[in-house]
């Protein structure tokens, strides 16, 4: 299952990898997709806002796990491509150790904490009860979203982006037709949603193992590699805690502009969690480049070959921007049919669609800087990518949301500029900083060329 990406065609490589993973991204989007589209169909507002609000939450949580495995990838894709195979199983041994434990930890953590994470998000009072449900039995399956997302990072990082999509078409299939047995056959409602997502991961993960004993990793993994190393620890954390915090940063102004949409009445908050799922549907591209400039260029860096990596994100930009753009145009004209998929209601589907067509040109904004994330995680330099969101967040997103929300209350329109215009921000942060990277380079190959010739 290991794959070298440090040879031959790298915008073939891009695909090669790029495409199972963006499949994978599809079909685990689908999962929220699902449950609201079928919540939708046999329940009331009341149910869509339960689900749209509880699997923020969710997905808030998973994106961190994604973000701080990104760690594991990044470290055994330079493992891998220095052809340090010691060090490759060093890595995946102490990734399942860590997580498994984090993941036991943090489903007692926020099993504690339902009640006050509903109050927290300001959840309308007529979908307390059902968000209250969903949580608790989705927090209940942490153990089993994490292990997914572990052996996903794990297979990326050597390079092999197919089997993780294997796996999630498995657990996606299950989740459809176990959303319709519990939510329109017992009619289980929002807790139905939760039930089906928790049980189709579970199913994911058995899928995920029976494979990985069957099939041989190219890495021989040993006892001692489950031991804690600090110095494996190190590195996975220096680049993945950084990636957490700046996912786990997005999601929480995600969760804000939910509690500014809430306050405004049920229908804007229905309207905004619609939405935020399909926004997660067309960012998958945006997404994906991400991920795979990030495990490509790892790759490269580990094999010391650096123009590829460059290469690697060049290519990577032009797909995100191409994308984003006939994504944001279909939209404009589009925009209301796509918003009714979800909704009968009149209402909800005008509020959905103002918020859709501002929002949707973040895409192509977004998909910028989320591939220079990616490069900068491939160095090392993963609180670069924290900064630029951070700063986008603070100064711009939300105070932009909260302002809009404010001064114009009969349209969702300009809460859904706040976006794309904090992407704005982050994509001037990102640029300033890669040329900065560059300089860096050039200046430190020079000092090494230099002292070079003075030995001679």
């Amino acid at each position: 299952m290991e794959k070298d990406l440090t040879t031959g065609s790298v915008l073939k490589n891009i695909l090669y990898f790029s495409l199972p993973y963006l499949l994978s991204y599809f079909l685990q989007t689908l999962y929220g997709m699902a449950d609201l589209f079928i919540v939708g169909q046999f329940n009331g507002v009341e149910s869509i806002t339960a689900v749209s609000v509880g699997s923020q939450v969710m997905h808030m949580l998973t994106v961190m796990i994604v973000g701080l495995a990104m760690g594991s990838t990044v470290t055994i894709g330079k493992a891998v491509g220095a052809k340090q195979k010691k060090q490759a199983s060093l890595t995946v041994g102490n990734t399942v150790t860590l997580f498994m434990g984090l993941s036991i930890v943090l489903t007692l953590l926020l099993l504690l904490l339902v009640n006050p994470i509903v109050s927290w998000i300001s959840t309308p009072a007529e979908a307390v009860v059902g968000t209250r449900q969903y949580l608790t039995i989705c927090f209940i399956g942490i153990p089993f979203i994490t292990a997914y997302n572990i052996i996903s990072s794990i297979f990326r990082g050597l390079g092999d982006s197919k089997s993780p999509m294997y796996f999630i078409a498995v657990a996606c299939a299950a989740n459809i037709l176990l959303d319709y047995l519990f939510i329109g056959g017992l009619h289980f409602g929002a807790a139905g949603a939760a039930l089906g997502t928790t049980l189709s991961q579970t199913i994911s993960v058995f899928v995920a193992l029976v494979a990985v004993l069957r099939r041989t990793t190219g890495l021989p993994l040993k006892k001692e590699d489950f031991k804690l190393k600090t110095k494996i620890m190190e590195q996975i954390l220096k680049i993945g805690v950084p990636v957490a915090l700046q996912d786990g940063f997005i999601q929480i102004a995600f969760i804000v502009i939910t509690i500014i949409a809430n306050r405004r009445g049920l229908n804007d908050a229905a309207a905004v969690g619609i939405v935020e799922k399909i926004i997660g549907v067309v960012f998958l591209v945006p997404s994906t480049m991400l991920s795979t400039v990030s495990a490509l260029s790892a790759q490269n860096i580990g094999a010391g070959k650096h123009e590829r990596a460059s290469l690697t994100l060049r290519y990577a930009v032009s797909i995100a921007v191409g994308f984003g753009l006939v994504v944001s145009l279909i939209v404009q004209f589009c925009g209301s049919s796509v918003v009714g998929i979800f909704t009968k209601d009149a209402e909800v589907i005008l509020l959905g669609t103002q918020y859709l067509r501002a929002y949707i040109w973040d895409c192509m904004i977004a998909g910028v800087h989320f591939c220079f994330s990616g490069y900068f995680c491939a160095y090392g330099f993963s609180g670069i990518s924290f900064l630029h969101n951070a700063l986008s967040i603070i100064l711009v997103r939300i105070p932009g949301a909260f302002l809009a929300s404010k001064y114009f209350a009969d349209t969702l329109y300009p809460m859904g500029l706040a976006a794309p215009a904090g992407s704005l921000l982050s994509v001037v942060i990102c640029v300033i900083a890669f040329l900065w990277m560059k300089r860096v380079t050039v200046h430190t190959a020079a000092r090494h060329l230099l002292s070079g010739c003075v030995r001679k």
